[in-house]
């Protein structure tokens, strides 16, 4: 039986919503890692316009190691809450660290992305991966489970 149409702009959105989360946690995801193969192996442009980021080297090779790895677990949905985390703590300690310094404001210091990513990453970590992830198949979650508590919340508003 066919799920029923949404018969207002709210069941709409709401009906969507699952997509949506996926689709975010997809592209920020990729971004991510595509920001850390950059500087670790030198494609897309490389580190800043050219070349890699030194073995080894603190912080910015560690940083990119967590951009790759981590990109790449939220891109799949995989281990998606921690590796989110991780990405946001790593965002966070960029923009303290690199960006602060120069100005107050991310405007000003060119720490937009750098806040931009971390407070992504911090939403996917709150909300978790979406019912489309590789979460969902490890652990045998059917997606229609996932939307329950939206469709609680709905209905209690």
């Amino acid at each position: 039986m066919p799920a029923p149409r949404p018969t207002t702009p709210r069941q709409a959105v709401d009906a969507v919503r699952p997509v949506v989360l996926t689709a975010f946690r997809i592209v920020v995801g990729l971004l991510f890692a595509c920001h850390g193969a950059a500087s670790l192996f030198g494609v897309l442009g490389g580190a800043k316009g050219g070349g890699t980021v030194p073995l080894g080297q603190w912080p910015g090779w560690w940083a990119a190691l967590i951009q790759l790895v981590g990109g790449a677990l939220v891109l799949l949905g995989a281990g998606t809450r921690v590796a989110a985390l991780l990405c946001s703590g790593s965002m966070a300690y960029a923009y303290f660290t690199v960006h602060q310094e120069h100005a107050l404001l991310p405007i000003q210091n060119g720490g937009e992305l750098s806040v931009m990513f971390c407070w992504s990453f911090l939403v996917i970590a709150a909300l978790g991966s979406g019912p489309y992830a590789l979460d969902r198949l490890l652990t045998r979650q059917p997606v229609a489970a996932s939307a329950e508590p939206a469709a609680q919340q709905t209905s209690a508003v």
